[in-house]
């Protein structure tokens, strides 16, 4: 399982990517590249990591002490770089801030754009006006390839007349990219992610009815692959449209394996809670389905472990899986207690071993006084999951 622990440094987030596509980006071929061999680097130190005295065995071991309650919105667990937002429904890492530590943009379903980083209050990047009236809102983060240098950003939006994309430039008001996915009763939660490639990859919910899924003219229930845009990237299944595959309800994650090899989303399918494979052309069978439901939201594809959010539980179930993404038992969940983030909504991979996650305590769950929460999941070493 995942064990939480301090910061990470702007390094580590650098060297282990996120989430992220450029404005304008180059011709792509839908197609798995060969994975890159980084270079070794210096292992990263993490902020308030414990430090074994000279002599004592075990670096890196949680201190032998409890972390202490939070105490209004200050949260006292080193993995936290935000407290007191509302329900958190996207994070993106975005390197570094002034005390070394971790920043980050994270989205809140009632329409906020935040920078967030430790023991600093939230800075507002965007106020959006969105309809979260069901199960929409703002729902869905990711950030341009070229963040550095052009600090775009894209996000995914209920209104009152459909369901989009947005791009979010400083100094500009947002710029629609991607408009006219339909809106319903239900359905509406729609989450993006990179695929790694230069191209956008855009999950949307069925707007209620599974027939708009079905049909290939509708953009409901579907993944998308599009450019900076909104047009349909380049090398898609189809030339000239968007859609990549069908049959999605009301989707909660969407994640790609460093390598881009493997793509899954998350979906809270009619009958069960499933996780799906994504290839080009067709959804296909659920990889893993829960039939108890418990709210499957945020991804991440490591090299040997899937983890995958849960809002109506708390923890994160972690799906063991070989390397060519067949799983391999059955999930195991981490803070399964709810003791040290409760239920969690949005995640984003930093490297093989790290995610940022968001929670959604205050979503129905039994929020403390510094949620809702963006924090660092990191696991122990040797490639198997370990207790938050």
């Amino acid at each position: 399982m995942v064990r939480s622990v301090a910061l990470l440094t702007a390094a580590c987030l650098l060297a282990g990517g996120c989430a992220s596509f450029p404005d304008e980006p180059a011709p792509t071929q839908w197609s798995a590249q060969p994975q890159l061999t980084p270079q070794a680097g210096p292992r990263p130190e993490l902020p308030g990591e414990y430090r074994p005295a000279p002599g004592e065995q075990g670096r890196g071991q949680q201190p032998p002490q409890s972390v202490p309650p939070p105490q209004g919105c200050k949260d006292f667990n080193p993995a936290v770089i935000a407290t007191c937002l509302n329900t958190v429904t996207g994070v993106a890492p975005i390197g570094g801030d002034a005390q070394g530590g971790v920043a980050a943009y994270a989205t809140e379903r009632g329409g906020r754009l935040v920078k967030v980083s430790k023991d600093v209050d939230p800075v507002v990047v965007a106020q959006l006006e969105v309809d979260a009236s069901t199960d929409g809102g703002l729902t869905g983060l990711a950030l341009s390839a070229t963040f550095a240098e052009d600090q775009l950003a894209y996000v995914y939006v209920t209104t009152a007349t459909d369901n989009r994309v947005l791009r979010i430039a400083p100094g500009d008001s947002p710029k629609p990219i991607l408009t006219g996915i339909p809106k319903g009763p239900s359905g509406n939660r729609g989450v993006l992610a990179s695929d790694r490639k230069g191209a956008l990859l855009v999950a949307t919910g069925d707007a209620g009815n599974p027939a708009l899924a079905a049909d290939p003219a509708s953009l409901a229930g579907k993944v998308l692959r599009i450019d900076g845009f909104g047009q349909p990237a380049q090398g898609n299944p189809t030339a000239g449209t968007a859609v990549v595959s069908s049959g999605l309800k009301l989707p909660g994650g969407l994640c790609v394996s460093a390598d881009t090899t493997k793509i899954w989303v998350t979906d809270w399918a009619a009958n069960a809670d499933v996780v799906y494979r994504v290839t080009p052309g067709k959804l296909g069978e659920a990889a893993w389905t829960w039939p108890e439901r418990p709210g499957v939201m945020g991804c991440a594809s490591l090299s040997d472990v899937l983890w995958v959010n849960t809002s109506k539980i708390p923890g994160s179930q972690n799906l063991p899986m070989n390397p060519e993404g067949a799983f391999t038992g059955k999930p195991t969940v981490s803070d399964e207690d709810g003791s040290e983030f409760g239920r969690r909504g949005p995640m984003e991979q930093i490297n093989d071993s790290a995610a940022l996650i968001g929670t959604v305590n205050k979503a129905g769950g039994q929020p403390v006084s510094s949620d809702d929460r963006v924090a660092i999941v990191v696991r122990d070493g040797g490639g198997s999951p370990g207790k938050d």
